[in-house]
């Protein structure tokens, strides 16, 4: 397989940790790496067919309830790439857009309460995804012991580490723009 595409990459590394459908790469995916890297199944269904053409997973047929399931399985090939992957540098950071931070960055043309506002919508976003990845630590190391991995997910540890840092400036932020604030009300008036 000449190229394999970054949703590739993430579907061989979790058949490597053990064999799923499609579904349960997607369900994975939703509760682990969409925080950073996101995958749909517009994604996943294709990219497992050309993998499985290409010989890097396997797919085996189990119906379930009537259904029609296939569970895929890493083969040696997928693994040898996976390993090719994993060993090579990473890409340049790619771009961050963040509406929210652009709409921070004018800030100056809002009124303070305005700005706050901004502050308070982008505080509670990072807050939901903290609380989400906190929630999910102790799922996390007891199904990680169970496979005999390290208790925690590394990205998970740096996730929660983001977002708590996001939450503090956000924070802090206000307490400056307020503090500013109260400055200039303190300030004597040129006539």
């Amino acid at each position: 397989m000449s190229s394999v595409s970054s949703t590739s990459h993430v579907i061989l590394g979790m058949l490597a940790q053990h064999p799923r459908s499609g579904y349960d790469i997607k369900q994975y995916v939703d509760k682990s790496t969409r925080h950073f890297w996101a995958a749909s199944y517009g994604q996943i269904y294709p990219d497992l067919k050309r993998l499985a053409e290409a010989g890097l997973v396997e797919g085996q047929s189990t119906p379930s309830g009537g259904r029609q399931r296939t569970v895929f399985s890493i083969t040696d090939e997928g693994r040898a790439v996976l390993y090719e992957w994993l060993t090579s540098p990473a890409e340049p950071l790619e771009e961050v857009r963040d509406e929210a931070l652009l709409k921070i960055f004018f800030a100056d043309l809002l009124r303070l309460e305005e700005t706050i506002a901004l502050l308070h919508i982008k505080r509670a976003t990072h807050q939901r995804t903290l609380d989400q990845l906190e929630g999910q630590v102790q799922g996390a190391e007891a199904q990680r012991a169970a496979q005999g991995l390290r208790p925690m997910p590394m990205p998970l540890d740096y996730g929660i580490g983001f977002h708590r840092w996001a939450v503090a400036w956000c924070d802090e932020t206000e307490a400056l723009l307020r503090s500013e604030a109260s400055q200039e009300q303190l300030q004597p008036k040129r006539a």
